[in-house]
Order: structure tokens, then C-alpha cells, then sequence
């Protein structure tokens, strides 16, 4: 369905984070913000977030970054290839019958050996464990495709339309040990129209999410970001 110029919104929370984000202010942050910033983006899928992204830093969009590599769980993942022909590095660590931790582990030692200071989660369909979270605190970001905090999880387009919504979006968060529920960077709204499908508003509400991933990036990346304040 055609995107119309008034079926959507933005909800601007730049400069306005709230108490809620006032302990990611760190000398992490400020180490990161001093110089380039390394990112690293996790998919399991198509990766149209993760196009976006590396065509944003590519164009200069998000200044002083680089993408330093691309990880999915699933080997088949179309993103993988997309990635490798935008020149970044595409790895793919499968689950292979470990644990949650085993694998997350491998994922975060890759991660720390190219020095990623960012982390994107890009359609990755998987949680991440206490021990991923500890090892990246207040560096992991995430895209959701709902207005948080409210309906967090998954099938979040079936349960908008069967409660009714008039509204929906989606939500750029910092990524916690909780589903979903980590301090919110930005949303966008998009309304819901009422011969929407969950087909018809993902798409359209899809269309957003990739200039909100991408603004949230510049937010946090920059080195005026003070949260809390």
C-alpha cells in the first residue's frame, strides 16, 4: 500500500531521554564517541535494516563509523550475501545444539576481535544471553516493529490490528536482560488503516524503521549524546 504523507509520525524523543537513560552516560561512551565508531550487525534474515545502516555510514550519514562485520545465525540468510557485496565482512555461526551461552559466546568473541563498540540487532530472531548483554553494557541496540511498551515479543501486527489499534510504529530501544523492555532512543508512528492487513501495516510501518535505525545511530553516536540530561 502507497505510503501517504499523513498516516504516519514522528515521536521525538532526541535530547528528551529521560531519567531512565541517565546511567548509560559512561566512560565507555565517552571512549567510543572520541573517535570512529566500529559497528557490528546481527541479522537472521533478509537484513534490509542492515542495508540501510551500511548504506547510511557508507554515504557518510552516520560520520565516523564503519561497519566492521555482519553475523547471522542462520547460513542462509539472504543478508549474508547482500552484506559481502557492500564490502563488509559477512560471518555466520550457527547454533549447532549449543547453549544460548555457548553460541553467544563465539558471537562475542568475534565481535570484540574486530573491536566493535556497536552492536545492531537486524532482524536477529534470537534472545541474547546475560552474558552477551554484560559483555556489550549500553553498546546493543535494537529495532522493534511496535510503539513499546506496548506489544513487545513477536506476531506483534496480528495482536495490533485483533486489539484494534488505530496506531502502531516501531521503537529503536537499547537492548537489556528483559524482552524488549530496554530505555527507548526514538520512535516513529505510523496509524493503522482499516483495511489493514498484518502483511500491509508491516510493510508500511517497515518503511520507517529504517530511517528511525539510522537517526537512532546518529543519536547515540554523537558525541553531544547526553542522556538523561
Amino acid at each position: 500500500m502507497p505510503h501517504s504523507a499523513n498516516t504516519s509520525s514522528t515521536i521525538s524523543r532526541e535530547g528528551d531521554f529521560g531519567p531512565e537513560l541517565g546511567n548509560l552516560w559512561s566512560p565507555v561512551w565517552l571512549g567510543i564517541l572520541n573517535k570512529a565508531m566500529k559497528i557490528g550487525i546481527l541479522i537472521s534474515g533478509r537484513g534490509s535494516n542492515m542495508e540501510a545502516i551500511i548504506d547510511a555510514v557508507k554515504r557518510g550519514e552516520i560520520p565516523d563509523s564503519t561497519v566492521e562485520a555482519v553475523i547471522s545465525d542462520k547460513p542462509q540468510a539472504d543478508g549474508l550475501e547482500k552484506a559481502r557485496k557492500k564490502g563488509v565482512e559477512a560471518i555466520v555461526i550457527e547454533r549447532r545444539g549449543r547453549t544460548r551461552e555457548e553460541h553467544d559466546a563465539e558471537i562475542v568473541s568475534e565481535l570484540k576481535e574486530r573491536g566493535v563498540e556497536l552492536v545492531c540487532l537486524a532482524g536477529y530472531m534470537r534472545l541474547l544471553s546475560p552474558m552477551f548483554v554484560q559483555s556489550f553494557p549500553d553498546q546493543i541496540i535494537n529495532i522493534h516493529p511496535s510503539l513499546l511498551p506496548a506489544y513487545p515479543g513477536l506476531d506483534v501486527h496480528e495482536r495490533v490490528l485483533a486489539a484494534g489499534e488505530t496506531r502502531s510504529g516501531c521503537t529503536v530501544h537499547f537492548v537489556n536482560e528483559e524482552l524488549d523492555a530496554g530505555p527507548i532512543i526514538l520512535q516513529r508512528e505510523v496509524l493503522v488503516l482499516a483495511d489493514d492487513t498484518p502483511e500491509t501495516l508491516a510493510a508500511r510501518i517497515l518503511e520507517h524503521e529504517h530511517s528511525a535505525y539510522i537517526d537512532a545511530i546518529k543519536i547515540v553516536a554523537d558525541p553531544h549524546f547526553h542522556p538523561g540530561e
